[in-house]
């Protein structure tokens, strides 16, 4: 919350203006990199990108959800989650396969996995992440470990005290409604 404070500060149609010009400027240069993510999650499934580039990827667009969030603008949630979800997946995937090459043989099936395991611990809702990834893709080959990694997923955020997504911004929207009537009060005097 202190980071999102710290935006506060500039109005929010100032933020979302350089926002909106900077990912312009990211889609004018790398098209591929921005938008909803289905593009993003199926090249993951496809397992075209390099490791490099899919790091790089994910943390241009792990940043730019955090900042848009917390800078009030609206936008897509679930295909950015599935897509960033899918190409930590892979990642975790790749350097698995990188450590330990005769027992992995297929990195895109962490994908799959890593999809429904990055849902379940952002929404903490396991089984809606797991009918999710086994609705889009069609595999019913991955429920097991899906099942494990979700559980997992869940755990963690769990324990460290972290709220899930949903509460977060509906905290966010409380606190912004705080702040509209409070200046709507000190106008009125």
């Amino acid at each position: 919350m202190a980071s999102v404070e710290g935006l506060r500060r500039c109005p929010a149609e100032v933020f979302a203006a350089a926002l909106g010009g900077m990912v312009g400027l990211l889609a004018w240069f790398k098209p591929g990199v921005v938008g909803g993510g289905e593009a993003v999650a199926q090249r993951a499934l496809n397992g075209t990108d390099s490791l490099t580039a899919l790091c790089l990827i994910f943390l241009v667009r792990f940043g730019l959800s955090q900042v848009s969030y917390a800078a009030r603008t609206p936008g897509g949630l679930f295909a950015p989650m599935m897509a960033l979800g899918t190409q930590l997946g892979l990642v975790f995937g790749m350097v698995c396969a990188l450590m330990f090459p005769w027992v992995i043989p297929q990195p895109t099936a962490f994908a799959l996995v890593g999809m429904a395991a990055f849902f379940a611990a952002v929404v903490r809702a396991p089984v809606t992440g797991i009918i999710l990834v086994t609705e889009m893709t069609g595999n019913f080959t991955l429920l097991l470990p899906m099942l494990a990694a979700c559980f997992a997923a869940m755990v963690v955020p769990t324990l460290t005290g972290n709220a899930p997504v949903y509460d977060s911004l509906r905290e966010l929207t409380l606190l912004s409604q705080k702040d509209v009537k409070g200046k709507a009060a000190e106008i009125g005097k």
